[in-house]
């Protein structure tokens, strides 16, 4: 039961640093784009339901 409350992952994917040994490119940029809002839309409907039924 606790790694399915563990979100320390989540939380670090938006404050990580860029690694300057990586090549960048326009596609991993969306993609990384894309995955952030998905997870922060993801947060606020978790916390909205839960807001919502408490």
């Amino acid at each position: 039961m606790k790694g399915l409350f563990d979100f320390s992952e989540v939380a670090t994917y938006f404050f990580r640093k860029k690694n300057p040994n990586r090549k960048s490119n326009f596609n991993l940029r969306a993609m990384h784009t894309i995955n952030k809002i998905s997870m922060l839309m993801f947060l606020l409907g978790i916390i909205y339901f839960i807001i919502k039924h408490w």
